[in-house]
């Protein structure tokens, strides 16, 4: 399916120790597993071919490192809007522990002590999607999963916390985009491995 309008493709980082066991993983800057590298190569390789007019990442190690194994390194620019949720209290928690001592605890709708609720994290995803906006050409972005599902929801007009709905998967490859013209954003491929 290809677009005669701008396209924005997003990358989530290769796996990560943390996002392998379920950590949070805001603002800690952990690297890549050696299966994460793997993955970002083949990101890489199911990019090829395709020209983008810029590439952005978020501030983190493991979306440049993700950006530079899949062979955009040198045309990266870093976005700190792009940055993951700050999970505050909850960074390196798993859910299962949060939800032992918070039952019903569900990020997009409570958010994290000390940290970003989802209406935050839509904010920097409304500032991104503007930047979308002012710039011709197809995008190329890496970043975290669940600041891209708030980018996922933002680009087609619903509240930050209909990111819930987006599930992001490491290594993969989603694209926003338009239907019929500039005035109908829509989500034209996801979680793609």
């Amino acid at each position: 399916m290809s677009s005669a309008f701008p396209e924005i493709y997003l990358v989530r980082h290769g796996e990560t120790e943390w996002s392998r066991s379920g950590k949070h993983t805001g603002r800690s800057d952990i690297p890549l597993t050696e299966a994460g590298e793997e993955a970002a190569r083949k990101v890489g390789d199911r990019l090829q071919g395709l020209s983008f007019s810029v590439v952005w990442s978020s501030p983190s190690q493991r979306a440049s490192s993700t950006c530079a194994l899949a062979g955009f390194g040198a045309d990266r620019i870093v976005k700190d809007d792009l940055a993951e949720w700050d999970y505050g209290a909850y960074e390196g928690v798993t859910t299962k522990e949060i939800l032992a001592e918070r039952p019903g605890w569900q990020i997009f709708r409570d958010g994290c002590p000390r940290g970003e609720m989802a209406a935050d994290v839509g904010a920097r995803a409304d500032r991104i999607i503007g930047d979308f906006r002012r710039t011709e050409g197809t995008i190329l972005v890496f970043s975290s999963a669940h600041f891209l599902r708030v980018l996922a929801a933002r680009w087609l007009g619903l509240p930050p916390e209909g990111g819930a709905y987006f599930a992001l998967d490491t290594a993969s490859i989603s694209v926003l985009g338009y239907e019929h013209d500039l005035t109908e954003p829509v989500v034209r491929r996801w979680n793609q491995k």
